[in-house]
């Protein structure tokens, strides 16, 4: 049985480290991302966390009530989309 496509040719393994240079150039790029993504000094904003499903002494009856609100009426208008694109049935 003859093979449609060669076997593609063998390269050897390419290391950032293979010379000096190359080892200089992949640490600079490192310096460079670190730099940019992550500056010295800098610590990363402390996390918020939604209380609102929480129950805590700080949580107010009204907030928690508009928020049920806007959610039944989230699920009543995806109720209203869904069953539109059911098909009437004949009785």
């Amino acid at each position: 049985m003859i093979k449609p496509t060669p076997n593609p040719p063998e390269t050897a393994s390419v290391s950032p480290y293979e010379s000096i240079d190359s080892k200089k150039l992949h640490e600079a790029a490192d310096r460079a991302l670190d730099h940019y993504l992550c500056p010295p000094g800098s610590t990363p904003p402390p996390r918020k966390t939604r209380g609102m499903y929480a129950v805590t002494a700080d949580n107010k009856t009204e907030e928690l009530l508009v928020d049920a609100s806007e959610t039944l009426a989230s699920a009543k208008t995806l109720a209203q989309n869904i069953a539109s694109l059911l098909p009437v049935s004949q009785r």
